[in-house]
């Protein structure tokens, strides 16, 4: 299963694998198109396909076997969650460019298995890849019946599939790292419900304003959030305004006490990931932030989603 995968690194991380599964396997997947209904039509100008939601047709063991062969491939901690939807594109159907970026507690990697026996390039379908959206294609893999492409979501994966002139069968395998699954999403979203700046200690106010009159919106807006987590755990002022300059970038919180310290650096992240999506490079510097220290009470809950015991 998914022997001898290609990596490539540009024009972002993926791999290619021209037999993925066997051909009972094959045929196993092939019947999750046999059925009419539960299928959603997608018809806008820009995404045009049908999915299903197959996951509860895949048995336990052929998902733990491709999620232990994800985890060796990826190399990344990718927890039990496991949602599967197969997808047909009928003549005419096209996807246009897009980034499947992994914003809160969505997923990080994808694994797409092709299963159009006798395609021929005429038939179009062809998945292609761009560094921008407005590129070149910089590669291109061909629907081939049991070829396989995975990759991992960030803000800059764009691809597309050409327009089919012959039915198109895909099966698509989701994976959600540890550290990003839909339960942080839940409780990051109630760290930051009726989310209101008003609400901050009036110690802040000088500071904020010399900092939006100079700093872009979105890097003082994410300080105020950082700024808000910290509030909500129950820091002083004076936390919640090393919290405010930290993720704005004007100061960088060495001389802090271990707590803040974490807490600063906990609540920039929780910021980030409520603003903008789940960065690989910025967990991992944050996990190495944090390594070893004490999980102290007020950011518990917090601590144990965000940065989850490995083994």
């Amino acid at each position: 299963m998914l022997l001898q995968p290609t990596h490539h690194q540009n024009p972002f991380p993926f791999f290619a694998v021209d037999a993925a599964f066997s051909e009972e396997q094959c045929a196993a997947l092939e019947q999750l198109f046999v059925q009419d209904s539960g299928w959603q039509h997608r018809d806008g100008a820009f995404y045009r396909c049908s999915l299903r939601d197959v996951t509860e047709e895949i048995p336990a063991t052929f998902h733990a076997d491709i999620l232990a062969r994800m985890r060796e491939i990826t190399g990344l901690p990718l927890v039990e969650r496991f949602v599967v939807t197969a997808q047909r594109m009928l003549p005419g159907h096209v996807i246009g460019i897009h980034s499947d970026r992994p914003l809160l507690g969505y997923e990080i990697a994808r694994l797409v298995v092709q299963l159009n026996k006798g395609w021929q390039a005429e038939h179009g379908g062809v998945l292609e890849l761009f560094a921008t959206p407005g590129g070149e294609v910089m590669f291109k893999v061909n629907p081939e019946h049991n070829k396989a492409f995975g990759f991992l979501l960030h803000a800059a994966s764009y691809h597309g599939v050409t327009e089919v002139t012959q039915p198109r069968q895909t099966v698509v395998f989701n994976f959600w790292h540890v550290a990003n699954t839909p339960e942080l999403e839940t409780h990051i979203q109630a760290l930051f419900a009726n989310l209101h700046f008003s609400e901050l200690p009036a110690a802040l106010d000088p500071i904020a304003a010399t900092a939006e009159a100079r700093l872009p919106e979105e890097v003082t807006y994410r300080a105020g959030t950082a700024a808000i987590a910290l509030h909500r755990w129950g820091y002083d002022a004076a936390t919640v305004v090393s919290g405010y300059q930290y993720s704005a970038g004007l100061d960088g919180g060495d001389t802090h006490n271990a707590e803040t310290y974490a807490a600063v650096r906990l609540a920039d992240w929780v910021a980030y990931l409520y603003r903008d999506s789940f960065d690989l490079v910025r967990w991992e510097i944050l996990r190495g932030e944090l390594a070893g220290m004490e999980k102290f009470t007020r950011l518990l809950s917090t601590w144990e989603l965000c940065l989850p015991e490995m083994s």
